[in-house]
């Protein structure tokens, strides 16, 4: 006969087993130790999942503190997978942790997910759309306008704007006066040059 519970048992919270949403693949080393100062590295550089976070870049950071760890018989993939839950907190973890158990068993697959769920549509549009309406500020000096125009680039490195098509924006976007500064620093007009002669990195 089953138990008979009271009302207020129904309301009670049970102990639930976490689960990990991340297969974690197999280590064969003898001896395999996330070490606490790496740890802490990457605590000190995490992603909240707010609207002004930038996920490529936390991406780029992470695999940079990542790449400073080299084990044998321990696969990049085994490294990124187990160290890639401390890079998160608040909305970001909550995320990873409401996903379905053992879902990710590969890097590409958890980078993926993450682009997907920080990095979507609607946010590539919106910054693509910045880019493309790039003009330059008053009293703001040449190099002041391309630095700014090159951190709206940054963080969409997929916004899937040609290099030609890049030029023209900026160059279009720029003032009368900065643009005859450009034509004669170009030695004429830059829009006679070709696409490998007007890019500047």
């Amino acid at each position: 006969m089953a138990e008979i519970k009271s009302l207020k048992d129904y309301a009670t919270p049970t102990v639930v087993e976490p689960h990990s949403s991340i297969a974690r693949p197999a280590v064969e080393a003898n001896h395999f130790e996330l070490k606490p100062s790496l740890l802490s590295m990457i605590q000190q550089n995490q992603f909240y999942g707010s609207i002004t976070d930038d996920p490529n870049l936390h991406l780029s950071v992470f695999l940079e503190y990542c790449d400073t760890l080299k084990l044998n018989a321990v696969t990049s993939d085994a490294i990124r997978l187990r160290l890639f839950p401390f890079s998160l907190r608040d909305k970001a973890r909550a995320w990873l942790y409401s996903l379905p158990a053992e879902l990710i068993t590969t890097w590409d697959q958890l980078k993926q997910a993450f682009l997907a769920k920080f990095y979507p549509p609607s946010k590539t549009a919106q910054m693509r759309n910045q880019i493309t309406s790039f003009g330059q500020k008053e009293g703001e000096s040449l190099w002041e306008a391309w630095e700014r125009f090159k951190e709206m680039l940054r963080p969409c490195p997929h916004h899937g704007l040609e290099p030609w098509l890049i030029v023209h924006i900026f160059y279009n976007g720029l003032s009368y006066n900065t643009r005859m500064t450009v034509d004669a620093a170009a030695g004429g007009a830059l829009m006679n040059k070709s696409v490998d002669e007007a890019q500047v990195d």
